[in-house]
């Protein structure tokens, strides 16, 4: 069978899905290249099927991104008249425009798969020229001028958020823990850090005495989220990074992060009550539509950072953390919003995309 090659961003938001359609593709018997920039090398054990190819490529606002940009078509449009794929998937991030718009100039078949609600920049750069946009959620802005284009797929997850699909929610008891996980992005986020931890000081000291946090943090911000936490009496693991982050959101009664798309999905897939605090500087306010998802159905609530302040975040929780039952429907209307078979799904676009090609080859 032919080659199908993926290119994704650098970053776990855009490398996590492009991961479970590689698994699901080599299931069916596909060989896959993955073209990325070197940042890739973080993720490089996520692909262990896959040829890996370095394209070079720049953020878009960079003053060298024309040249970077161009330099990358060049490579990429050689790399894939040597290749022959049979489709080009792109995942959105700027290391993927390159090899897009390659694919496009050496009249490949192409689509790309948007993760967030908001087509984000480099998607918008390329979404006029593919065959197919496969959305993970209904586009609420920037979508192609030719609709009929766009496929319903779902987020495609990685293996070891499938594994806890649906997991039980244990919703607190009386007088027993009350568990809380709170990450924001890959490096944690400083604002996080600074209000959530000056928050739990304020719960009363019944909840203190409940809790057990579990906080990623920056490594700058470590010591002194740890000191908060140790003068309160509260019960909490600080790391940067948690390798392990789907199984502590199956454990968890509750969860404070950011809304990348990432996040949301897996909040769906394995179906937790999040309070969802979007990225004030992203890009087109890209998390805002997405955290709105679960905010409208029940299943979560959105605060924008600018509303969110020690004060009003612990009287937050003393409602949440007081209505077990109110918690649990949270649980159950996030899961109720989840696509499975997200990976299966797009591999059939994929499929039918490049079955059309090879047939046009034959």
């Amino acid at each position: 069978m032919s080659v199908i090659v993926l290119s994704a961003g650098g970053t776990g938001g855009h490398l996590f899905p492009a991961q479970a359609l590689a698994g699901e593709l080599v299931r069916r018997g596909r060989d896959i290249v993955v073209m990325t920039d070197a940042r890739f090398a973080n993720y490089a054990t996520a692909f262990p099927s896959a040829r890996i190819e370095t394209v070079p490529s720049s953020p878009l606002n960079a003053v060298t991104a024309p040249f970077k940009i161009a330099a990358g078509i060049v490579i990429a449009f050689a790399k894939l008249l040597k290749l022959k794929p049979a489709a080009v998937i792109g995942f959105g991030g700027y290391p993927s425009v390159p090899v897009m718009l390659a694919a496009n100039l050496a009249r490949l078949p192409t689509a790309i798969i948007e993760q967030n609600a908001v087509v984000g920049r480099a998607n918008r750069l390329v979404m006029n020229k593919v065959r197919i946009v496969a959305a993970a959620f209904p586009i609420a802005r920037f979508a192609p001028a030719d609709t009929s284009k766009i496929v319903l797929t779902g987020n495609p997850l990685r293996p070891e958020v499938e594994a806890l699909w649906g997991a039980a929610y244990n919703m607190p008891e009386a007088g027993g823990p009350l568990r809380l996980l709170v990450f924001g992005g890959s490096q944690g986020a400083r604002a996080l850090s600074e209000i959530v931890p000056a928050a739990l000081t304020r719960l009363t000291q019944d909840m203190k005495m409940r809790l057990s946090v579990v906080q990623q943090c920056r490594p700058e911000d470590i010591e002194q989220v740890r000191e908060i936490y140790r003068n309160a009496e509260i019960r909490a693991e600080l790391q940067s990074f948690f390798a392990d982050l789907p199984k502590r959101m199956a454990e968890t009664h509750l969860v404070i992060a950011r809304a990348g798309a990432g996040t949301v999905a897996e909040l769906m897939a394995i179906g937790r009550p999040a309070i969802l605090v979007p990225l004030p500087g992203a890009l087109d306010d890209n998390q805002t539509p997405n955290a709105d998802i679960l905010a409208r159905a029940n299943a979560g609530w959105r605060v924008a950072q600018s509303d969110l302040s020690p004060d009003s975040l612990a009287h937050m929780l003393i409602g949440i953390f007081g209505d077990s039952p109110a918690l649990a429907r949270r649980a159950a209307a996030a899961h109720a919003l989840a696509t499975p078979h997200a990976a299966e799904k797009l591999a059939d676009v994929v499929e039918n995309l490049a079955r059309s090609s090879e047939k046009e080859a034959a």
